[in-house]
């Protein structure tokens, strides 16, 4: 197979869970504008089908819109069999599903059982389904892309709480040995933002972001786009790249 750079994504199926957010959206956006049909995985939106047709379509792609829960298999399976039947294939998987809260790292007692096994179950667990769901797809393509958003909280140890993490430093990790498993047939790299302009973190406005963009080489924080842009590079100009992480923070982890 060939590594070569491409510049258009035309006849190429992307699934994004989280398809309705800010990163999951900005990403769909991109990769429509260059060819490729787009399923947006979500699990709660009543406007989804009216996004899905809002996205690019010069081509004459079909997006669409899927209700999926991603810590929920049995709804990722029937997504993908929907996926397969009207498409009858995938060719870039985004995870870009997933929440948190805030916890101060020093506050062990707010981190309960059960929020740990939430965000775990969420941000790593979830991932890793929809990964299995749809590999079989991925692998059928030959020329397969998985795009896990994860953050520089898998490598800093500074995050929303200890929990998110741990989970997405495991998320790493696993996207690294997927790499090896499922080459060469499908590629697999962490997308790692720091802070960026949106509602993922509840409790986080305009305050928040002035101090982590005074506090950032780059003088801003992330905006959706710009981890959009990374995926976009990925699946277009950055084809000789698996099993590893795309930082794109501006600076943030120094």
């Amino acid at each position: 197979m060939s590594f070569d750079p491409v510049s258009r994504l035309d006849g190429k199926v992307a699934v994004i869970t989280g398809g309705l957010g800010a990163i999951g959206y900005a990403t769909a956006v991109r990769l429509a504008a260059l060819g490729a049909t787009c399923v947006l995985l979500h699990r709660k939106g009543d406007d989804a089908a009216a996004r899905a047709a809002a996205l690019p379509s010069a081509h004459g792609q079909r997006h669409t819109a899927i209700r999926a829960d991603i810590v929920d298999t049995p709804s990722l399976q029937a997504a993908a069999a929907e996926v397969k039947a009207a498409h009858g294939r995938c060719d870039i998987l985004v995870n870009s599903a997933g929440h948190t809260q805030p916890v101060a790292a020093a506050d062990l007692d707010a981190l309960t059982d059960e929020l740990i096994d939430d965000l775990l179950r969420a941000n790593f667990r979830g991932v890793f389904a929809t990964i299995r769901a749809f590999a079989p797809m991925l692998k059928e393509s030959g020329d397969g892309l998985v795009a896990n958003i994860s953050s520089i909280a898998g490598f800093t140890g500074v995050g929303s709480n200890l929990a998110y993490v741990a989970a997405k430093a495991g998320l790493d990790v696993v996207g690294d040995a997927l790499a090896k498993a499922l080459a060469p047939a499908v590629r697999v790299v962490s997308v790692s933002p720091g802070a960026v302009e949106s509602g993922f973190v509840p409790g986080r406005g305009a305050e928040f972001a002035g101090k982590m963009a005074s506090t950032t080489p780059l003088g801003r924080i992330g905006k959706p786009d710009d981890v959009a842009a990374a995926v976009e590079a990925l699946a277009t100009t950055m084809r000789f790249v698996t099993g590893t992480r795309i930082v794109v923070d501006g600076g943030r982890h120094l």
